[in-house]
């Protein structure tokens, strides 16, 4: 890239880049000039990990462009704000406010551990900034010293949300090189496992442990063995803490919903009981209240047109279903819940409340609709509904299957609006469910 004035790329015909910021496995940050708005922003040029075949990079780069607009709905002073998702180049780049700072890494690797407090201090402002993303249904996946900015007006900022993930919940790709920072991540995602805002915190526990000791817990020599260690060993006791420790050991427990086998101690999970997500020094309990029986709730999913074929998006009629029966044992109730599909998306808005009125019935629905604007491809998956209050429940996942058939001089006329192919090949996602339907 010349260093000529007015010489440097211009994205989108807009971004004007001027300078590199800094640069990661998935790509380059980048100083530039907005020329409808006349200010600078920041902008995230993605790039695909090599090797990876070309049908699953326009998926990758799909989930990143949907996973960037998400992160644009969360709306707080502690996480950076989103404002456009330009493509160029066949290649989503992501446009950022300009957070003028240092990243935490930066402040840890001039200065040294931190003291306890000022750790715990820049700690909260995370924790902030990832509740409004957890609210919205966004995880960030990639929480470390690098993505939190020290901002010179005296903000913190949680930036650069959703990267992490390339394909499910997988934390390697396919060539085995790993996506993301493997000492972050929290054991069930090293597992495979669906991650969820528990995830999240985890990682923010092995960032107050790295901020106050000055080492992550689980690093080792290789990226394998790092996710071993993140599994299976335990955790190495913070000396410098201080009362931070219980804080940390109970963001770093293994099991996100409980103690750990054998513990002695007691400390807080990374799960509080009514299932929102707490890193206090001490769970909140759920007992009873007044003697009475806690509320219980019911979730069962049902599925209508769960195998689609013919031109995509679906039409609205034909395109998989699935309706949620919520019930709970008494009124007046309130019911927080979630639409999931099986490889961990939320769907938008994320979380979501249904209101049982004193004089209404125990019982009410909920549907989504699942769709893709894909072209051509079989995209396959299972949804279910989380419920976080009164109670934490789970319904059962209802599989679905959507082929997008693209049109080509060979299709024959089979019914007003669809396509039959004649042949073709597909591949394999799975599509995020959207919001209500009516």
């Amino acid at each position: 890239m010349s260093e000529e004035p007015g010489s440097e790329r211009v994205i989108a015909g807009r971004y004007r880049l001027l300078s590199p910021l800094g640069e990661g496995g998935m790509g380059t940050v980048w100083r530039a000039r907005d020329e409808v708005l006349r200010r600078e922003v920041a902008v995230k040029e993605v790039r695909a990990p090599a090797g990876l075949p070309e049908a699953d990079v326009r998926r990758m780069y799909a989930r990143l462009e949907r996973e960037a607009w998400a992160a644009a709905r969360v709306a707080h002073r502690n996480v950076v704000t989103v404002y456009d998702v330009a493509t160029d180049d066949g290649r989503p780049w992501i446009v950022m406010e300009l957070v003028r700072g240092l990243s935490l890494a930066d402040v840890l690797d001039a200065e040294g551990p931190l003291e306890p407090r000022r750790a715990a201090l820049i700690g909260a402002e995370v924790l902030a900034a990832l509740r409004a993303a957890h609210a919205a249904g966004v995880l960030h996946r990639d929480v470390k010293p690098a993505n939190v900015l020290l901002s010179d007006d005296g903000r913190v900022v949680l930036t650069d949300f959703g990267i992490a993930r390339v394909e499910g919940s997988s934390a390697l790709t396919m060539t085995g090189e790993v996506i993301g920072s493997p000492e972050f991540l929290a054991p069930e995602r090293a597992l495979g496992r669906t991650p969820g805002p528990e995830s999240d915190l985890w990682s923010l526990g092995v960032l107050l442990y790295t901020a106050v000791e000055g080492a992550s817990p689980f690093r080792q020599d290789t990226p394998l063995s790092t996710l071993r260690a993140v599994v299976d060993e335990e955790l190495p006791p913070p000396h410098r803490a201080g009362a931070l420790a219980p804080v940390v050991e109970g963001l770093l427990r293994k099991d996100p919903a409980g103690p750990e086998p054998g513990a002695s101690t007691p400390a807080p999970s990374r799960t509080g009981s009514s299932g929102e997500p707490s890193p206090s020094a001490s769970s909140k309990s759920g007992g009873p209240e007044s003697g009475r029986t806690p509320q219980s709730v019911r979730v069962s999913v049902a599925g209508a047109h769960t195998e689609y074929e013919g031109s995509c998006p679906p039409p609205h009629g034909r395109a998989p279903a699935f309706t949620a029966t919520f019930t709970v044992d008494r009124l007046p109730a309130r019911v927080g819940y979630r639409w999931v599909t099986e490889d961990g998306s939320v769907s938008a808005p994320g979380w979501r409340t249904l209101s049982f009125p004193a004089d209404g019935d125990r019982s009410r629905q909920d549907t989504v609709v699942v769709t893709t604007h894909e072209e051509s491809g079989t995209f396959e998956g299972a949804v279910r509904v989380e419920v976080r209050e009164p109670v934490g429940a789970t319904s059962n996942a209802v599989a679905f299957s959507v082929t997008c058939v693209t049109r080509t001089e060979t299709e024959t006329e089979t019914e007003p609006g669809t396509k039959t192919p004649t042949g073709g090949a597909s591949s394999s996602s799975s599509p995020s469910p959207s919001a209500p339907s009516a």
